[in-house]
């Protein structure tokens, strides 16, 4: 430990012991959540960020102590009420540290915390203690039984069975713990008070294979005496209609509850409460339908009054069936549910020429509508909701398909305002369309709720161009929309599958706006589940194909989510775990392309191409955008196989980094000789073909230049426009701005007519489009059989303003060290991207004013960065006023390829250069 305390004071990197500040422990996580109660992880990891004062450098920790007890009073006493005390361990690691403590005990909650000693050996105080409750752990802890509907449901309309019990609590409850799940969706009740604030739970998975429950701390909704539970069933993704071949009961015919109510007494004792056959069932409930790609009908006259607390003496009630399902395939939710989030009111009404209401919440959502209405009992409220409106202003639903986004209400009639809200459904939107209502609707009456996956917001990108900013609003609202427990393609018609190739294309986008890291390797769980025999991925997860009997098969860039996510979440957040866990699901997939190559060519089966993109059927001048598949295909191989040996390298499996590197050189040598010229010309002349080849290496250093230089003749060619599609999308600026192209880049992104990122922009898009021009330019649509308003594939635009406008990249594992090399460009005059990282809050912004360049750098405690000045030498660059040798806590270099690089510890900092705009198009230069 010494020696690293030498070594980082030498790089000028610590003044702690000079400063005399003392560090503080905060933001205290298990397994990526804040006190998260029960997780089916026998070894948990624990982070946790130093805060160090604002004027304070250099902070690093050197060290850190982890203690663990069964109380938060057993802290601080040891002894026999200590669970785990690491000791201090000399290590800067404060991102997924591992439980190393004796066996944990199921449904037992542990308390911890930490402390963390600084680069002068000084340790900080203690932090506030967290802590983490475990789940059941092995099937056989769940006492409880499958139950259903005791009655023969409908089986058209399906209505939500009802499901009760009554129960004594004998004693003052201490501590109460509810286990739920079900086949279906579930809203569970206890005294009438809801649980929990998660919607269309249990969520998405693979339920033959796994099925997610998750755990409530319901103490506070629990009284000493009598007690009831009631749950509410629905379809859902189970047993109702889902994908775009109108598929029912993929999973099964019936719904079903399984449900264990863990009771802890103050006096010590525990007792249970779990679904079995003394449970009580009807069908007179008030979700008379409900499908999430139909919509809901909601009858508030039948609603059993106080059916869900104690004393209820309804008739007609009947046993419930138990059922004999698995267990073996349940674990704890890991991931965030979804919840919800922004609220819109309306903005704006109109009339249509066919005289309909329509209201406008000015933001294109997914989520529902909040009703206020009073009227008689049975009075009739229909919604329609809708993405756009057509040129005329007529309200449009053909791009649905089949999905029918319409909820529909039957008042009580109390005389009163009754607020109504759909249960199991949800649509894409930004319009209302009022079809029945009693008496006159009135805007304010009417709130737009949006519902996503509550994964912590961490990115944001802003910048000096308005149109950019709504580009990057679009694309954040894409995310939010389409993250609901899946990555799905669309939130809003007859589809919403996690397709395999749009979460691929955007995951380190997605990263950075927000922490996907538990909900992608939730889903990468199902992705492993789903994969064939053979190593083949589906291209949806979860998938439909076995549910048909089909064997899935794979494709370039579709199937490569089993390679580029898993090694997205190590890079961007350090989950090195969920890179294990999913290592053989990736070397299997990459076995699967080889089995079917030929002389080291991906050459046979079905591939997508480069999906939507722009097409010329008859270009007079003999162009096409049109890219080999097999040249696609050829260079995703290459691509997941660099990553399985990058993989193998950071998991230490040393035979394997050997064979993936020959295979690397037969993949390259053979792309080579198939596909491109000895002039240096590639078999497709086409913008993706070029991107790709470059992206992934998959040319010689001394053809790449000539490369990147046609890339962009050919996008001049275009007069400054893209032509690529889903694959070559994400990375075209990359390309452009690596290999000094720059300004070429710029154009593209601040082209405004079709196609490009702007176009929709200027159209008055909220979301990110499915197509390039889902809606043209005289406001007519694309083909409604697919044309979806949002669809985020093409916001992968986003990592480019991230990591190359604003210029924050990370470095090692979940930015431990990161770098900052903004390329400014495009007119702007000031771009801002800003992340929370695992270690704290980094940022990088830059902003010119005349001859001058401000860039503004925040690195948190306990990481490191290296920051690029736009700058022709050292002394040209002042930091905080100073020049830079008698700046402390940096180190310079010598200038390379117009940067200074500045290497730095944590804080804040302030670099100046003098700026000459027309030196922007040198800066991408490799």
């Amino acid at each position: 430990m010494k020696k690293l305390t030498a070594f980082l004071l030498v790089l000028g990197l610590l003044r702690i012991g000079s400063a005399g500040a003392q560090v503080r422990v905060q933001h205290l996580l298990c397994e990526n959540l804040a006190d998260p109660i029960g997780l089916d992880v026998a070894r948990p990891r624990f982070s946790w960020q130093l805060l160090a004062a604002k004027n304070q450098r250099g902070v690093r920790q050197t060290a850190y102590e982890v203690r663990v007890a069964a109380s938060a009073a057993g802290l601080a006493q040891g002894g026999p009420a200590a669970v785990w005390n690491s000791g201090k361990v000399a290590s800067d690691s404060s991102v997924n540290v591992t439980y190393a403590g004796r066996a944990l005990e199921p449904g037992r909650r542990y308390h911890w915390q930490v402390r963390a000693w600084d680069g002068g050996g000084k340790p900080s105080a203690w932090s506030a203690p967290a802590f983490w409750q475990v789940g059941l752990l092995p099937p056989a802890n769940w006492r409880a039984s499958w139950i259903g509907p005791g009655y023969a449901e409908d089986t058209v309309l399906r209505p939500s069975p009802l499901l009760r019990k009554e129960f004594k609590a004998g004693k003052k409850v201490a501590m109460a713990t509810a286990y739920i799940t079900a086949h279906g969706l579930y809203e569970a009740q206890i005294n009438g008070r809801r649980v929990g604030d998660a919607y269309l739970t249990p969520g998405w998975t693979s339920y033959h294979k796994r099925l997610a429950y998750q755990a409530y701390d319901v103490t506070s909704l629990l009284k000493e005496g009598p007690n009831a539970v009631g749950v509410t069933l629905a379809s859902g993704w189970y047993r109702g209609l889902i994908g775009y071949k109108h598929d029912r009961n993929i999973y099964g015919k019936d719904v079903a509850l399984l449900f264990q109510l863990d009771l802890t007494y103050a006096d010590g004792t525990k007792e249970s409460v779990v679904s079995d056959g003394t449970w009580q069932t009807s069908s007179a409930g008030p979700v008379r339908f409900a499908e999430l790609q139909r919509g809901e009908t909601y009858d508030a006259r039948l609603e059993p009054a106080g059916w869900a607390a104690a004393g209820y003496a309804g008739s007609g009630w009947t046993p419930a069936r138990v059922q004999n399902y698995p267990k073996e395939v349940l674990f704890a939710t890991f991931s965030e549910p979804i919840r919800k989030h922004e609220t819109f009111k309306v903005v704006k009404v109109t009339k249509s020429p066919k005289g309909e209401t329509i209201y406008d919440f000015g933001q294109n959502l997914v989520g529902w509508v909040q009703v206020r209405a009073r009227g008689k009992a049975g009075d009739k409220i229909t919604l329609s909701h809708s993405e756009v409106l057509d040129k005329r202003g007529n309200f449009y639903l053909a791009n649905l398909r089949s999905a029918s986004a319409e909820d529909t209400y039957y008042l009580r009639g109390t005389g009163s305002d009754e607020a109504l809200e759909p249960h199991f459904t949800f649509h894409g939107f930004r319009y209302l369309r009022i079809d029945a209502y009693p008496g006159a609707p009135k805007p304010e009456d009417f709130t737009a709720v949006a519902l996503y996956s509550d994964m912590p917001a961490t990115g944001s990108f802003s910048c000096s161009n308005p149109l950019i900013n709504q580009l990057q609003s679009n694309i954040q609202w894409g995310q939010k929309g389409n993250f609901l427990d899946v990555p799905t393609d669309c939130p809003q018609r007859d589809e919403r599958l996690g397709w395999t190739g749009d979460a691929e294309v955007f995951s380190s986008t997605a990263a950075f706006n927000r922490n996907t890291n538990s909900f992608f390797a939730k889903w990468l769980r199902d992705l492993a589940a789903d994969q064939g025999p053979d190593g083949a991925v589906p291209f949806v997860i979860p998938a439909l194909e076995f549910a048909s009997g089909k064997v899935p098969i794979g494709a370039a860039g579709w199937s490569d989510a089993a390679t580029v996510i898993p090694w997205d979440l190590y890079t961007l957040f350090g989950d090195r775990r969920t890179l294990a866990v999913q290592y053989p699901s990736m070397k299997a997939w990459v076995k699967y392309i080889q089995d079917r190559s030929r002389n080291d060519l991906w050459d046979t089966g079905f591939q997508f191409g480069d999906w939507l993109a722009y097409d010329l059927d008859d270009d007079n001048a003999g162009r096409s955008a049109v890219t080999s598949h097999a040249l696609i295909a050829q260079c995703f191989w290459a691509h997941s196989t660099q990553i399985m040996l990058d993989a193998a390298t950071v998991l230490g499996k040393t035979d394997d980094v050997a064979a993936y590197t020959a295979l690397l050189q037969r993949i390259k040598a053979a792309f080579l000789r198939e596909y491109v010229t000895p002039g240096g010309a590639l078999m497709s002349n086409t913008q993706t073909a070029y991107v790709l080849a470059l992206h992934f290496d998959m040319l010689p250093e001394n053809l790449r230049a000539q490369a990147a230089d046609r890339l962009a003749l050919n996008v001049a060619d275009y007069d400054n426009h893209l032509t690529t599609g889903f694959l070559g999308t994400p990375y075209l600026c990359h390309v452009l701005s690596r290999f000094g192209h720059t300004d070429v880049a710029y154009k593209l992104l601040l082209q405004k007519t079709y196609p490009s990122w702007l176009y929709p922009v200027t159209m008055g898009a909220t979301t990110v489009w499915e197509r390039w021009n889902s809606m043209r330019p005289d406001s007519t649509f694309a083909p409604p059989s697919m044309t979806s308003f949002n669809h985020y594939a093409y916001g992968a635009i986003g990592h480019w303003l991230y990591t190359t406008v604003a210029g924050l990249n990370v470095g090692a594992p979940g930015y431990h060290t990161f770098t900052v090399r903004p390329q400014p460009g495009g007119g702007f005059t000031q771009a801002t991207a800003q992340l929370t990282t695992a270690y704290g809050p980094a940022q990088a912004q830059w902003q010119t004013s005349g001859d001058q360049l401000a860039l503004d750098v925040t690195v948190p405690p306990n990481a490191t960065a290296t920051v690029y000045v736009p700058a022709a030498s050292p002394d040209a660059v002042r930091e905080g006023g100073r020049k830079l040798d008698a700046s402390k806590g940096l180190r310079a270099g010598p200038a390379e390829g117009g940067y200074v690089p500045v290497r730095i510890g944590s804080g804040q900092y302030r670099f100046t250069a003098p700026w000459l705009p027309k030196a922007t198009a040198a800066l991408g230069a490799k």
